[in-house]
């Protein structure tokens, strides 16, 4: 009897595969208005591991995932945990998702570094593109953050937070022309727009932005339009990889201006090196993700046999019937598996870990989207650690400018909040604790994003913020 797998079957041990030729991966515009994803990057990797990190087999330290490493994210937001379900993304409210290859995987390399931003961004970082946006005047300090324009009123502002990674956002305005004498017309009315412009155009206007960015030699996608603005989005390539998630968005309106934009401003360092497990391997640990950690045999309801494949059931395929009320799972087409660098938080660190960047797609001719695994060797990633229950607020995110710590925290309306912190010399403990007003008998069940700010003893510097409630790293903001 034949042992031999089918082609699809990633289920077995790894083999040794040739590598599939490497394919683009499509632009992700990762929050509604193309560019409007915060992230970019002025590193350009010259694939030298001479300088690069500590091995993980010397003295690189567990790699702290401040996500399930089996999540099979695509996430539309790394800034904060997505309220929705992002392109590719199992839905948890869903049956689970099965990802089968169409074809052999590739292998990749041995082992992968890892890319973060540190410290902060210098003025001379922000005037240079603010130059490039066609903003007058130097940038000066409002809180945590740069900023370069008029923000009280219409034309042109430019913010970048001083921290790194530098997140970066511009938006350029029109004021209206003014009604004629005599008439009504609403506020805020503007001319209507005109055809935008070509994508060769548009990405000519993007030019000067990417080069003050650091990303002139990014690959471009100039397909995406908003009405009559085309967005440009650029995808850098570090360290000879591709990267998913890390991606300056620039929007031209149909005169061919720069009307908006966002992205990262500092520069990536090269981090530790990690061993990586192949294509095969790390699609195995996503459709174990995407089972909720249990067995086929419970996810499709006690079946015993295998969930048959897309198209037309033959009369020799396996059928089964779900008997406890969950429904099969639904399986999605792997095309394409390319190896490169994904965003996740590390340490509360906007980080580029290595990863496939699995193409997939639902359904023959339906869309394409990317789905990330994590490629990391499961035994260098840190398992987390059960925080005990606490009645505080959990930190969402925080800004840091020196000593002054902005936290941001979603509240009630009818309560006070005040925020604490606890330091030592790699951490900050964050606390926000809440109190009811007094008198207040009844109260509108309204949430609120909130702020709070704490003044350290010390500057923040490379520290990582923790929330003490979770005992969860915090993301920069």
């Amino acid at each position: 009897m034949s042992t031999e797998r089918p082609d699809n079957d990633v289920t077995g041990p790894r083999r040794r595969r040739p590598p599939l030729a490497v394919a683009s991966v499509a632009a992700a515009v990762l929050l509604a208005g193309g560019g409007g994803a915060y992230w970019a990057s002025t590193a350009a990797g010259d694939g030298d591991k001479a300088d690069s990190g500590s091995s993980a087999r010397g003295e690189a330290l567990p790699l702290a995932l401040d996500a399930p490493a089996g999540d099979g994210s695509s996430r539309t937001s790394p800034d904060s945990p997505p309220p929705g379900i992002a392109p590719g993304e199992p839905d948890p409210g869903g049956p689970p998702v099965i990802y089968r290859a169409a074809g052999e995987l590739p292998d990749g390399p041995d082992e992968a570094a890892v890319h973060h931003a540190k410290g902060t961004v210098a003025s001379g970082d922000v005037a240079r593109l603010a130059k490039a946006l066609g903003i007058p005047g130097s940038p000066r300090t409002e809180g945590t953050s740069w900023v370069v324009g008029d923000d009280d009123g219409p034309g042109a502002l430019l913010k970048v937070t001083k921290q790194a990674p530098g997140t970066w956002t511009f938006a350029r305005s029109t004021p209206p022309k003014p009604c004629a004498p005599g008439t009504m017309c609403a506020n805020g009315a503007s001319e209507a727009g005109g055809d935008p412009v070509s994508e060769k155009a548009a990405k000519a206007a993007a030019v000067p932005v990417l080069k003050a960015t650091g990303q002139d030699d990014a690959a471009l996608n100039a397909g995406q339009l908003m009405g009559d603005v085309r967005v440009v989005n650029a995808d850098p390539r570090i360290d000879g990889l591709p990267t998913y998630g890390w991606s300056t968005g620039v929007q031209v309106g149909p005169d061919g201006t720069v009307t908006g934009g966002s992205g990262h401003l500092k520069a990536l360092e090269k981090g530790d090196a990690y061993p990586t497990v192949g294509a095969d391997e790390a699609l195995k640990q996503l459709n174990a993700a995407s089972r909720g950690k249990g067995d086929a045999e419970r996810d499709i309801g006690g079946c015993a046999t295998p969930v048959p494949h897309q198209g037309e059931p033959k009369p020799s395929d396996p059928q089964c019937v779900p008997s406890n009320g969950k429904r099969a799972p639904v399986e999605q087409t792997v095309e394409d598996a390319v190896f490169g660098l994904a965003l996740n938080y590390v340490d509360g660190r906007q980080t580029l870990v290595p990863s496939w960047l699995f193409t997939v797609r639902q359904a023959p001719g339906g869309p394409e989207n990317t789905v990330t695994q994590v490629a990391v060797d499961p035994e260098f990633i840190e398992k987390p650690e059960t925080p005990a229950p606490s009645g505080d607020r959990k930190v969402t995110s925080y800004g840091a400018d020196g000593r002054t710590l902005e936290v941001t925290f979603w509240g009630g309306v009818c309560s006070t909040y005040t925020a604490s912190a606890k330091e030592s010399a790699g951490q900050v403990a964050i606390s926000v604790t809440e109190k009811p007003q007094e008198g207040k008998k009844a109260c509108i069940m309204i949430a609120k994003e909130l702020t709070r700010t704490v003044t350290l003893e010390k500057p923040l510097g490379d520290r990582t913020v923790i929330d003490a409630a979770s005992g969860g790293a915090v993301p920069r903001g």
